[in-house]
């Protein structure tokens, strides 16, 4: 049996469009064997009703991929999945079965993939390295492709800072997230964003959390995807009247982020949730920390 814990992810942090990415404590957790019968899949927690059962499931295709490269053909396979990560908002849910069906796939054949083979395959599959790095190697990290390779950079995330993660409780595809977005933008709009993307990555490297508010603005994607989500001015504001170093959509959305000081986070959190109780629907508001291992191979259940 392999056991293989894989977390969220948030992508973008505001300007970084599809290349900067944060893994956070929350996880999805892949338990895998062969076996000699058909294919046996169970799922428990988030989406648990959802999720495909079959050779559809996303977590089963992804380690297929890996069966194909390694030229191995199993026998059957049954896995558990246990899922924490919250699906369609924003938070990494298909990246993460990507990354752990892989990640499970190369621990049962022996570790024959070394990483940037696994790291190329899982971006091919999901189609960006946003969310798939920090999934794979965990903290905060910048990447790109250069050719069919992913070049990238690990920075430790900074001290001091807590994420508060508020989930509404309606999902967006992030395919119709990124139909709403335009083929092109203006020049001092893509200026906009590489200076910010600049200072965002400086305040965490060297601790500048007042430059926070300034470095998470965005041109690219938040001004187009906002009529997506309701109330979305109101949580700007709020989040920001309760002490937020800097607010951002994560990845496509709909769950928005905030970066708070440490010991402001349950006040914070306490405070929006309950300005929270008038908007419609409900908000679930979660306290993050970051995830600094990424995705574990764990010892199997005895």
């Amino acid at each position: 049996m392999v056991r293989v814990r894989v977390p969220a992810t948030t992508a973008n942090i505001g300007p970084g469009f599809d290349c900067l990415g944060i893994a956070v404590d929350i996880y999805n957790t892949i338990e895998v064997e062969e076996w000699d019968e058909e294919l046996h899949i169970e799922v428990r927690g988030q989406g648990c009703h959802e999720v495909p059962r079959d050779h559809t499931n996303l977590v089963y295709s992804a380690m297929n991929r890996i069966f194909d490269e390694a030229g191995y053909r199993p026998k059957g396979i049954r896995m558990v999945l246990t899922n924490d990560i919250p699906v369609a908002r924003g938070l990494g849910s298909s990246a993460a079965c990507i990354v752990g069906g892989m990640m499970a796939a190369n621990a049962l054949i022996g570790f024959k993939l070394g990483l940037p083979d696994l790291m190329r395959l899982a971006v091919q599959y999901d189609g960006h390295p946003d969310n798939v790095v920090p999934a794979v190697v965990g903290g905060v990290t910048a990447a790109c492709l250069e050719g069919d390779d992913v070049i990238y950079i690990k920075m430790d995330p900074p001290t001091g800072i807590r994420l508060v993660v508020m989930i509404p409780d309606f999902e967006l595809n992030t395919a119709k997230a990124r139909q709403v977005l335009p083929n092109a933008v203006p020049l001092k709009d893509a200026v906009f964003n590489i200076s910010r993307t600049a200072i965002l990555v400086a305040s965490f490297l060297t601790g500048r959390s007042d430059m926070l508010a300034i470095a998470t603005q965005d041109r690219l994607h938040q001004p187009y995807r906002k009529a997506l989500i309701p109330h979305w001015d109101d949580i700007f504001f709020c989040a920001t009247k309760y002490g937020a170093k800097g607010v951002f959509l994560s990845g496509a959305g709909p769950a928005i982020i905030a970066i708070v000081e440490e010991g402001n986070a349950t006040a914070f959190a306490e405070k929006v949730k309950e300005e929270f109780y008038r908007f419609e629907g409900r908000w679930e508001i979660r306290i993050v920390d970051f995830c600094r291992n990424g995705t574990e191979v764990l010892p199997s259940h005895t």
